[in-house]
């Protein structure tokens, strides 16, 4: 694949050092860690290995990635084997994707409380959806889906969301029929709207009174319970955000409409239009008018405060599955799926497609062969051992 003109990690080496020494104030552990990653990542710094075609003899070193979740490069190849076993889940039935948002009053809150308010979402939308999923004036079925959660916008700036991709249906209360929608865009938006916006609102309650929030610096002052709940109350003035498309296909479409959601990161490096004179220039779509598109030029430090509002905690899982694609009920509930569905070849069928995508083999550049790996490399010896050799891209 040919390298983008500008990528995330030319802004680091280049205006990294002054960033980090302007934000001091604000700066992680976490942050600094992410911008050495993508700094580093793909090159001799982080060592390597030697490969040798089967077949030709051939020998080329290949640096080793970072394998951070936030870096632009690393996402492809753990995509792939994400979507390989996926692939064993799918249901022979159209999939629907259904997005809840929260309110931008309460952004800044979530960026002090990442942790707390990101759980929040994942529960208050699953908990939405299985809720007025089971009521029989809507579906009256147990559904499974998957959420994934982005934190940023197309300008970079924080706006979390999460996106729901579920199959279009369920299975009845006595587990012994398949329950089809009621409705072209499966469940309506107005009633997913309004239970969701109790519960978020109810759980951020909840964990104010467990004294799970922080209020740092000029927040302070809600830290006291009437004002945090002066705070609230005009939430409930307005309808929140759920987006509900119509169902888009069956098993043959769901694994490449999921591989545009599930490993994103904030931008990726063919987004970089140019980096001039200290200022980065990105494309992006104007959702507001049209999704438009248009170029957004602004100093790299102000990019690089950007991209790492949406660094997720360490540890923090962006990726859940529901229902009866739950871990512990998968294995149990997807065969009666399939046998109520009367399609287990259909599912089978789309299996080989995603698992020739992740081989995990090196094409050779002369023959065609397979490269093998040979040695492992250290960063000292990656450096001293590329000299003068063919360097190939790593996705490990």
């Amino acid at each position: 694949m040919t390298r983008p003109p500008f990528e995330v990690a030319d802004i680091i080496r280049a205006h990294g050092d002054s960033f980090v020494e302007k934000s001091r104030a604000w700066l992680t552990w976490l942050h600094i860690r992410v911008l050495f990653a993508i700094e580093h990542c793909r090159t001799a710094a982080l060592g390597g290995h030697l490969d040798r075609c089967h077949q030709c003899g051939h020998e080329a070193i290949s640096f080793n990635s970072c394998r951070s979740r936030h870096c632009p490069k690393c996402q492809t190849n753990a995509r792939d084997k994400w979507l390989a076993g996926r692939s064993q889940e799918l249901l022979p039935v159209n999939y629907v994707h259904v997005v809840f948002t929260i309110p931008h009053q309460l952004s800044w809150l979530a960026l002090q409380n990442k942790k707390v308010v990101y759980d929040l979402l994942f529960h208050a939308s699953a908990a939405t959806l299985l809720e007025v999923a089971a009521d029989p004036k809507h579906l009256g079925a147990e559904i499974g889906f998957l959420s994934v959660l982005h934190t940023w916008g197309q300008n970079l700036q924080h706006h979390p969301h999460i996106h729901c991709v579920i199959p279009s249906g369920g299975l009845s209360a006595d587990h012994r029929s398949w329950v089809h929608p009621l409705y072209p865009f499966f469940l309506p938006v107005k009633v997913l709207s309004r239970v969701f916006r109790s519960k978020f609102v109810a759980g951020l309650k909840r964990a104010f009174s467990e004294a799970k929030l922080l209020f740092p610096g000029s927040l302070k002052g809600l830290s006291e319970q009437k004002a945090f709940y002066a705070f609230l109350r005009p939430l409930f003035r307005h309808d929140w955000v759920v987006y509900s498309k119509r169902p888009f296909g069956g098993p043959e479409h769901v694994l490449h409409y999921l591989a545009r959601y599930t490993h994103r990161v904030a931008i990726s490096n063919h987004r970089i239009v140019n980096l001039t004179d200290g200022k980065v220039t990105f494309r992006w779509k104007d959702y507001a008018h049209k999704s438009k598109p248009r170029l957004m030029t602004v100093t790299a430090e102000e990019f690089l405060r950007r991209f790492l509002l949406h660094t997720l905690p360490r540890g923090f899982v962006r990726i859940r599955f529901c229902g009866f694609l739950a871990n512990r009920r998968r294995r149990e509930l997807l065969p009666l799926c399939r046998q109520l569905l009367e399609a287990s070849s259909l599912t089978r069928a789309a299996t080989p497609t995603s698992e020739a995508k992740t081989s995990g083999s090196w094409i050779c550049p002369r023959c065609g062969g397979t490269m093998a790996l040979i040695e492992k490399l250290t960063p000292q010896h990656a450096r001293r051992r590329s000299a003068g050799r063919e360097i190939l891209a790593d996705t490990s």
